[in-house]
């Protein structure tokens, strides 16, 4: 008796309906039109003989059974992803595609840097970028939505292989004139709490700053909300407060056109690790070590 099986399109539609939770916005995520998508549904519905989705005006509902495939198809949507990574990582180095995460603490300023280096002395790797913060990042890699990850630690990204690519010192950026322009480091006791500004939760510098204090005051009295470090830095220049910056936001030119003076972090740990991470046992490894060693190479 023949044993139909349903197709990685299928799979891929139905994984895409979880993550977006609406029949428009997958089918977009997907490349194809809606009534292609919501056509591939009803025919895996059918080859298995169970309905998956509950469709109203309104809300798209899983059933409990299209909970349960739904992850199911996520893994093994990612296992056949990695039969191609697999076919790519005996071929050249770092070609085909690539799907890297990368913070927004992070992206602005190395990018730059490290994409004209890749398209020179790799134009055969085609690398698809999403910015995102830590968590949803980590959570894209072991979803299969992407490849690696370039974030900063320490930062808890599960099961992971890391490679560390360099330290990034943080710095105290004020108003010209609030603080002695003083080349000196900046101890953590000359801050005010009062007057400290922080990104908003879900960016790990925000953490990476606090624990480089070692103040719990200033945890407790940090005004945090900021959604991007230009947007902190416009709001310093305006004399609302002080702020972290890491080295590779100033090396990227993020104070030019301003009243902003930064002087380094004097710490105990006065630094982030900026590394590359990616799924253990992953077949592409060797590739991933290589990007890191150009990013490396482009701090």
């Amino acid at each position: 008796m023949a044993t139909y099986l349903p197709t990685l399109k299928q799979l891929q539609y139905l994984v895409a309906l979880k993550d977006h939770g609406h029949f428009g916005r997958a089918a977009e995520a997907c490349f194809v039109t809606q009534s292609t998508l919501s056509a591939g549904l009803r025919e895996l519905e059918t080859l298995i003989g169970v309905t998956l989705v509950e469709r109203t005006r309104r809300v798209v509902r899983f059933t409990p059974l299209g909970e349960q495939i739904a992850a199911k198809a996520r893994v093994v949507l990612r296992e056949a992803e990695e039969l191609g990574d697999m076919a790519r990582a005996a071929g050249r180095p770092l070609s085909g595609e690539m799907r890297m995460s990368v913070i927004p603490t992070i992206a602005p300023f190395l990018l730059p840097r490290i994409l004209p280096r890749l398209r020179r002395d790799y134009p055969d790797l085609k690398l698809f970028l999403r910015e995102e913060p830590s968590g949803p990042a980590c959570e894209s890699l072991h979803n299969g939505r992407t490849d690696c990850v370039l974030l900063a630690l320490p930062y808890a990204c599960g099961e992971v292989t890391s490679m560390k690519l360099f330290d990034d010192h943080l710095f105290l950026a004020f108003p010209e004139g609030e603080m002695p322009a003083d080349p000196a480091p900046v101890r953590p006791a000359d801050i005010d709490e009062t007057r400290l500004l922080l990104l908003e939760d879900g960016h790990c510098l925000k953490e990476h700053a606090l624990a480089a204090c070692n103040r719990a005051e200033l945890r407790a009295e940090a005004t945090m909300l900021g959604t991007s470090l230009h947007t902190m830095v416009q709001m310093v220049d305006n004399g609302l407060g002080v702020t972290m910056l890491p080295k590779i936001a100033l090396d990227a030119g993020i104070l030019d056109h301003t009243n902003v003076v930064a002087r380094p972090l004097a710490a105990d740990h006065p630094s982030r690790t900026l590394a590359l991470v990616w799924r253990r046992a992953s077949p592409r490894e060797r590739d991933f070590r290589l990007l890191g060693e150009v990013l490396t190479a482009a701090a």
